[in-house]
């Protein structure tokens, strides 16, 4: 826990963290931690959702709070592959309990470089509008990509972390154009809520580790998370 903090700011911090897994305290770093209260108190002020895109060295970083829903990170992976941009690490932090909040860090890069400030308005803009209904993600990249063509040699697993004792999906796929919008597009059909997520991309694959819940919020069961996984393949592949 971060020291030379008020006394009422470590408190308020102490009940902030009980939404989230129980892992939360013990692996986030008390600089993520402050930083995601004091994200969650502009939304409380602002009650709309943050979304910040800045220059961090030679990329740029999308900074994102919102109450999670299933559909939230096929809209923002979408909005990301319509402007083309690379995806170089990803960092998410989901509440397990209400106010059910969700805080994500995406360093991104265009061209190898981090994004002009025009650009990185449009895509704030979009991303805005495509929470709010207003811009069609699906028809903007069905231009850019042939949304019904499969990914390729995709590999999924389910299992229970029994460190963060929350259900896992991992995917792995050869990298290609979509990948992202794609994985969290069948996650979205299979109604699930992603609360933790890692990113790693080695020699032409991308690995991601998904931590989650159900429908309706709920844990899954092991025999219902295999039947998930073997349904997201199916939908990534294509069939």
């Amino acid at each position: 826990m971060a020291s030379g903090l008020k006394s009422s700011t470590l408190e308020l911090l102490k009940r902030f963290n009980r939404a989230f897994p129980q892992f939360y305290e013990q692996f986030v770093s008390s600089e993520i931690q402050l930083q995601n209260l004091r994200l969650a108190y502009r939304l409380y002020k602002t009650k709309r959702a943050v979304i910040e895109l800045k220059p961090e060295g030679s990329k740029s970083a999308l900074h994102f709070a919102y109450r999670n829903q299933s559909f939230l990170l096929s809209d923002i992976f979408g909005v990301l592959a319509a402007y083309g941009l690379t995806i170089h690490g990803l960092s998410l932090y989901g509440q397990i309990r209400p106010p059910m909040l969700v805080f994500i860090k995406l360093l991104v890069s265009r061209g190898s470089k981090a994004l002009t400030e025009k650009t990185a308005e449009n895509v704030c803009r979009a991303i805005r509008e495509a929470l709010g209904g207003r811009f069609e993600v699906e028809e903007m990249l069905a231009v850019e990509f042939n949304l019904d063509t499969g990914l390729e040699q995709v590999q999924t697993e389910f299992y229970v972390d029994p460190v963060f004792h929350l259900p896992a999906l991992v995917i792995e796929a050869d990298n290609q154009p979509g990948l992202f919008y794609k994985v969290m597009y069948a996650i979205w059909q299979e109604d699930l809520l992603v609360v933790n997520a890692n990113l790693l991309v080695w020699r032409g694959r991308t690995r991601l580790i998904l931590y989650l819940l159900g429908p309706n919020e709920s844990l899954i069961p092991e025999y219902l998370g295999h039947k998930i996984a073997e349904g997201v393949r199916l939908r990534l592949l294509g069939r």
